[in-house]
């Protein structure tokens, strides 16, 4: 089962996202664990997960999520949205792990 976690600065603005996320991948039957974390408990994480995407509002960590993922998780896709359509997001990320 593929993991998809999403950062943002409180680990709250994204729940919405995470159920429409989670909605969009039960529609076309994927299994997928989608949570959201703040960034602080989010680098903890990215040696479990399959795919990191970062909130626009902590946009700027991007640099050093790709650094620290690189050092326990290597190729592991971590990128910033700017949309917030829980099925487009969903896409993307399904993208971004079959890359």
């Amino acid at each position: 089962m593929k993991k998809i976690m999403l950062v943002c600065s409180a680990g709250m603005s994204t729940s919405l996202l995470v159920t429409k996320m989670e909605q969009a991948a039960e529609k076309v039957g994927d299994e997928v664990e989608i949570f959201a974390l703040p960034m602080s408990d989010g680098i903890n994480r990215l040696s479990t997960v399959d795919c990191v995407l970062l909130g626009p509002q902590v946009r700027f960590n991007l640099g050093k999520i790709k650094e620290e993922a690189a050092k326990v998780n290597p190729g592991l896709p971590v990128d910033v949205i700017d949309m917030m359509n829980g099925e487009k997001v969903y896409n993307y990320a399904k993208k971004l792990m079959d890359e």
